[in-house]
């Protein structure tokens, strides 16, 4: 997954550099080159419409009954406006908007059998989906469009290295478990071994792109974002383990052997983003 990680940032920065034939600009589609996060933005579409799929069986088995594709039009509704939909009054409106017509779509299906009951947490649901599985996701569309495809790597990458950090900290000196209820497999050990990880790998990715030409932040400023962001990764691997412990479910789902499902892989990068995305564009500004 690394590898074809890498593949697609290489091939997304190459055709960011490409000239824009001539139809595309006579369409008002952009520039003289073609945009950015030509890659990026079809994988995060494809990644949130697979979330909401395992969201949604989370939330059947808490006994709410929010089918598939209700539930994977509302992500990826909150993909398109996150990703797409400007900035200023027009995107805050798109968001309001997108917002009360996931919570309509729930209330509406839920009722579709002229049965009222469930459809407060059906209603719900949706906009959980819209928010969780589309918004958030969509800030990784926004960081690659501002930003260089290998800014948006680091910043994966600070989100990732924790996770490892704390996997190979815990199992070797972890001793004193951080939640037991919620999380039994995480200690403080391991989330502080993560968190110093990220640190290293926030300093020394900064420092890389700094001196390959890249707009990041200076090293230090780069090491303190790397914590921040472990420490916001954990805290969304957290979150997902509360749903999946809530629905009584061990996995979010099969797709990733070894992982379990796309859900498991996204839960802490997709708490980052938004975070991520402000602290960059303050920078950059």
């Amino acid at each position: 997954m690394i590898l074809a990680l890498a593949l697609c940032a290489v091939l997304d920065q190459w055709l960011d550099s490409q000239t824009a034939p001539s139809w595309w600009a006579a369409l008002g589609l952009g520039g003289e080159t073609l945009p950015p996060a030509l890659i990026t933005g079809p994988l995060v579409f494809l990644v949130g419409g697979a979330g909401a799929r395992e969201v949604a069986r989370i939330l059947r088995a808490k006994g709410v009954l929010i089918w598939t594709r209700p539930a994977v039009l509302a992500a990826l509704a909150g993909v398109a406006i996150m990703s797409f939909g400007g900035t200023g009054t027009s995107s805050l409106g798109l968001v309001s908007f997108g917002a009360m017509g996931a919570y309509a779509l729930g209330l509406i299906y839920a009722i579709r059998k002229r049965d009222t009951s469930g459809a407060i947490a059906v209603g719900s649901g949706m906009l959980m989906l819209f928010v969780y599985m589309g918004l958030m996701p969509g800030f990784v569309v926004l960081i690659r469009r501002e930003h260089d495809v290998w800014v948006l790597i680091w910043v994966l990458a600070c989100v990732k290295s924790c996770d490892i950090g704390a996997y190979f900290t815990g199992t070797t000196i972890g001793k004193h478990k951080l939640i037991p209820w919620l999380s039994p497999g995480k200690t403080w050990e391991g989330l502080a071994g993560g968190m110093v990880t990220s640190g290293l790998v926030g300093g020394l990715g900064a420092w890389w792109l700094a001196s390959a030409g890249i707009n990041t932040p200076a090293p230090i400023a780069g090491a303190a974002m790397g914590v921040l962001f472990g420490g916001l990764g954990q805290a969304g691997d957290l979150a997902a383990s509360l749903l999946k412990r809530d629905a009584g479910v061990k996995d979010a789902g099969t797709a990733l052997p070894g992982f379990g499902g796309v859900l498991d892989l996204i839960d802490s990068p997709i708490f980052v983003a938004p975070i991520a995305f402000w602290l960059l564009h303050s920078i950059a500004a």
